[in-house]
């Protein structure tokens, strides 16, 4: 049965309120889409832009009825939104990409072993779930090594390098009890992504591989495309599209890479929606990430991922959003800000990009 193509006045409903939600829904009031986000946040990103917001948790159930007949459409921008609200809407409205894609893309053992059953490399690992593990596990993938939670981890958070076996009882001590992941320290040239976009019918489309330059732990710069040779750039967007596919995602999948010194591609994380590597493609590209994603999810044809113009970009993190005004006054800079009040350290509070000569 083909699924009922959205078009304009059809309303999209964004689970999360943050900026990704906010760059959606400016996308989608191009296209003549309203959007209703569904977050937690008071004066969120998202909320200040959206045709409506709702403010609930997520597993109120009430609020989330009223959200699934107010909308013809759920996505999300946030991967950490609980399974079970997809699973109490998904009877309801369409959701995409679905509870399934979550259930694997949220624990990172089951990632990694999704991805090796679908013929990606990944840095070597082993579950741990106690010091005793731990240990065993530092005797099978030697040091330095990486423990990370298995859940809700990111920019950093959620993981510690261990370089040495007597640091094992304090990084178990900082993060256990939780359910851990050790992974094998990975030698990496570059840091890599590739953003790929499926549509409900199964079409495939992906964005050039890009590269990623963190500071602290967050992205800091994206370069795109990635240079890199071409047959590595293929070998990336290839693994990239067949775990797409075999993940049985609608909309967006960000894999996040390593590059090794001899050409290697070693898959790090995957996340289920636009992605801060792929902010480049507002200008950059000939659809944006956020477009794509709602062509992805609204039955609409995929657009062209065509780059436009090699690009930079820049987060601005926590105080960098105070200089707002030189990036208006640098005529090649395209100055993004999300609306956030406070700037905190290790907030994203914009981007900038800037277009080059080919």
């Amino acid at each position: 049965m083909t699924a009922k193509i959205l078009g304009p006045g059809a309303t999209v409903g964004i689970l999360g309120d943050g900026q990704l939600g906010r760059m959606l829904a400016l996308a989608a009031a191009r296209l003549g889409l309203r959007t209703h986000v569904f977050g937690q946040e008071v004066d969120s990103p998202a909320s200040q832009v959206a045709t409506a917001a709702t403010r609930a948790a997520y597993d109120d159930l009430a609020a989330l009825d009223r959200f699934a007949a107010a909308v013809d459409v759920v996505t999300l921008e946030f991967e950490n939104i609980p399974t079970a609200t997809l699973d109490h809407l998904a009877p309801q409205v369409p959701t995409r990409p679905g509870a399934h894609v979550l259930r694997v893309t949220q624990d990172r053992l089951l990632e990694k072993d999704f991805v090796t059953a679908t013929g990606g490399t990944t840095a070597g690992y082993r579950a741990v779930d106690s010091l005793a593990d731990l240990e065993s596990a530092i005797d099978a993938l030697g040091l330095p090594a990486v423990l990370k939670t298995r859940r809700f981890g990111y920019d950093g958070k959620g993981q510690v390098k261990i370089s040495a076996r007597d640091e094992a009882g304090a990084a178990w001590a900082r993060l256990g009890p939780a359910p851990c992941i050790l992974e094998a320290w990975v030698p990496f040239e570059r840091e890599l992504s590739v953003i790929v976009a499926r549509g409900v019918d199964g079409a495939i489309t992906s964005y050039v591989p890009v590269e990623n330059r963190h500071e602290h732990h967050i992205l800091a710069v994206t370069l795109a495309p990635a240079g890199i040779p071409q047959d590595v750039a293929a070998a990336a967007t290839a693994i990239a599209e067949a775990i797409t596919a075999r993940l049985d995602v609608t909309g967006l999948l960000a894999v996040e890479m390593f590059l090794t010194a001899d050409g290697r591609v070693i898959v790090n994380e995957l996340a289920p929606r636009t992605h801060n590597s792929g902010h480049w493609t507002i200008e950059g590209a000939a659809t944006s990430q956020f477009e794509q994603q709602l062509r992805a999810v609204c039955g609409m044809p995929l657009g062209s991922p065509a780059v436009i113009a090699p690009a930079e970009m820049r987060n601005l993190i926590g105080d960098a959003a105070h200089d707002w005004p030189k990036y208006l006054a640098d005529p090649r800079a395209k100055l993004h800000l999300y609306g956030k009040a406070e700037a905190r350290p290790g907030r994203k509070m914009g981007h900038v990009t800037w277009l080059k000569d080919r």
